[in-house]
């Protein structure tokens, strides 16, 4: 009797709680370790036959219910203690939306199929993997790395990698970043791999002329480890032309220029837009922006020696890099022809830094350095430049580094309707005294920078310690600059006079150019989804002791 009470209920029981086997997840325990459960069984003493029939029936119910839960419990823990075994042949057959899409991370396996079209970073990143190890992907692209992702993969696994096969590189022996050179301790990392950084702002304006191991560092990719003896420098000839291949001692032939220049990230004070809304990029604060004496040949030089010149069509400089993703895609940007082949613009083909061959972080051996234009167009590690009818393809030209209406979010934005950033607007900030300092009562010294793009000089810094109810002119300092040339910042101080009694000061600075553009007063109105171009008037609090 037992038996035909147990087998409606288990036959029916698949049906009311039907599920995906997911041995992590669903699992239902059936039992309870805790003492104070006490299972209340069915009385076996009966009135009558009635009820003794009933209960009977109730007591094999409950025992062929157990008998199920039982069973699930089991194969759960014997999903957990044995899972499936694949060899990295069966993964690799994974490699495709129409095989599948396995993947694998250390000793485990995952069917990321599913995954795919839900990509953040679209499907063709994802489908990179396909059929072999994360670590390589994960370590170029290392947001990928945390907690939450770790738990999200999670969902996906579906087996474990045969012992007898070797075990996945680990992120340490597939780091593509493992060869990038030393760093100094004093910079502020914004990100590891790849690796960005700032110089704190006590140090930024301690020199005019930013120190190489403290000159902030822009990198998307891991840093090239390049032998200057076999490197060459491929210029693509005009028709009717020759093209070039150039060895660094090559380039040294063309007569040596020198200018100082300013560098400023697109994404400088990103912080301060990230307060308004979220943004995607990163967290830069007033760093991203040193000063270099450069040294190489002018670019200008090197083109007409491959036989270009400026024709009656607009036309593009090409730079290609010999940093690359997994892809072997280059990091390439490009600025108009006419910049490039104007002697007055002193766009270099820089091999010097500060009087010293270029570090490998700021792109050994060979640079691009562009005057009064974003940090993103001075490609490092040059290995390629051509002429084109159109701008660079890259995605940092084509999808990136572009500024956008406020009222533009990621569901709205297309990127061929803004054009790229080439000059950026006029700058400054206060690198001393730092937010939420504390200074004494009489005079307070006041320190920054300022700058602005496209040769533009700046001409004024007006500084504010009421939150710019009154200003005062601060004092310019550094090298002159000369007119439509001004490519390198200024320095400026201000020694103010604090008010007896006031308790905190709300010090604001703006710059003037020469063109008589000023920063804007607030963040707001220049928000933008990538967070560039974020030049709004810098602002300190400190508080006041006597």
């Amino acid at each position: 009797m037992l038996f035909r009470l147990y087998r409606p209920v288990a036959a029916g029981l698949p049906r009311v709680i039907r599920v995906k086997s997911t041995p992590s997840r669903l699992c239902i325990p059936a039992y309870s370790t805790n003492d104070s459960f006490k299972p209340q069984y069915p009385s076996l003493t009966f009135a009558d036959d009635n009820s003794r029939t009933q209960g009977w029936k109730v007591m094999g119910t409950l025992l062929g219910l157990g008998a199920v839960l039982a069973y699930h419990d089991h194969r759960c823990r014997a999903a957990q203690e044995s899972p499936r075994i694949y060899s990295k042949e069966d993964v690799r057959a994974h490699n495709s939306p129409e095989t599948g899409v396995w993947v694998t991370l250390g000793s485990e396996v995952f069917d990321v199929t599913k995954f795919v079209e839900l990509h953040p970073g679209g499907p063709s990143k994802l489908i990179l993997a396909a059929g072999g190890p994360l670590e390589p992907f994960w370590a170029l692209y290392a947001v990928h790395n945390q907690p939450h992702v770790r738990e999200l993969l999670a969902e996906y696994k579906i087996g474990e990698l045969n012992p007898e096969d070797n075990v996945s590189p680990t992120l340490e022996a597939s780091d593509p970043y493992a060869d990038d050179p030393i760093r100094h301790p004093a910079l502020r990392i914004n990100s590891q791999r790849p690796f960005n950084a700032e110089p704190p702002p006590e140090l930024l304006t301690e020199n005019y002329i930013t120190p190489n191991p403290i000159f902030f560092t822009r990198n998307h990719l891991p840093v090239p480890n390049l032998d200057p003896e076999t490197y060459r420098l491929h210029i693509v000839g005009a028709p009717g032309g020759q093209s070039l291949s150039l060895s660094l001692d090559d380039l040294c032939k063309f007569p040596k220029h020198e200018v100082t220049v300013t560098l400023q990230c697109a994404g400088n004070r990103r912080s301060e837009m990230s307060k308004v809304k979220e943004v995607k990029g990163l967290e830069w604060r007033t760093g991203a922006i040193s000063t270099a004496r450069w040294a190489g040949a002018r670019l200008c030089d090197v083109l007409a020696e491959a036989g270009h010149q400026l024709g009656k069509t607009e036309a593009h400089v090409c730079f290609e890099g010999l940093d690359s993703d997994p892809t072997g895609a280059a990091y390439g940007a490009s600025i108009p022809l006419a910049r490039a082949m104007d002697p007055e613009a002193e766009v270099l083909l820089a091999y010097e830094m500060n009087g010293q061959p270029l570090p490998r972080d700021h792109g050994f051996p060979v640079r691009v350095v562009v005057p009064g234009v974003v940090g993103a167009r001075h490609v490092k590690w040059l290995g390629r430049v051509s002429v084109e009818s159109e701008e660079s393809p890259s995605h940092w030209q084509r999808r990136d580094y572009k500024g956008f209406s406020p009222s533009v979010d990621w569901d709205t934005v297309d990127f061929d309707l803004a054009p790229s950033i080439q000059e950026l607007p006029v700058q400054s900030a206060i690198t001393a005294p730092h937010d939420g300092a504390t200074v004494e009562s009489g005079e307070v010294t006041i320190k920054g920078y300022a700058w602005s793009g496209g040769g533009r000089a700046v001409i004024r810094v007006d500084v504010s310690i009421d939150g710019g109810l009154t200003w005062q002119e601060a004092e310019l300092q550094g090298e002159e600059q000369c007119p439509r040339k001004a490519w390198a910042w200024r320095l400026w101080q201000l020694k103010a006079q604090v008010p007896d009694k006031l308790k905190e000061l709300n010090i604001v600075c703006k710059a003037v150019d020469n063109s008589y553009n000023v920063q804007p007063d607030t963040v707001a109105p220049i928000w933008n989804l990538r967070g560039v171009l974020s030049n709004a008037w810098h602002r300190v609090h400190v508080q006041v002791v006597p």
